[in-house]
């Protein structure tokens, strides 16, 4: 699972070529550990799009430049633009249909 940061999101997230999925996360949210593997297995199903992860904490300048107030929170960008936001820890079916209906 790659991790973004705020000196790479850019070139990592804004100007991939794929759509990338961006988890929002921190170390001590503990819905975030429940989202972690459902969004690692995502990953390895779902090639088409690129998943990252943002620890919130280490790089709050980004967290704060999309209006991340609570996490887990999922944001979906498509050709350098959000496209969608997915908050909570939802079943794994429920976030790859979300996934899929925002792509």
């Amino acid at each position: 699972m790659e991790h973004v940061t705020d000196d790479n999101f850019e070139s990592e997230v804004l100007k991939s070529e794929k759509p990338v999925i961006v988890d929002f996360w921190a170390e001590w949210c503990g819905p975030c550990r429940i989202l972690g593997p459902r969004f690692e297995e995502l990953s390895k199903e779902m090639t088409k799009v690129k998943f990252v992860k943002l620890n919130v904490d280490e790089n709050q300048g980004t967290a704060a430049e999309y209006g991340i107030r609570s996490i887990p929170t999922l944001l979906i960008f498509k050709d350098g633009e959000v496209a969608g936001n997915i908050v909570g820890a939802l079943p794994k079916e429920m976030l790859k249909a979300k996934i899929e209906s925002l792509l």
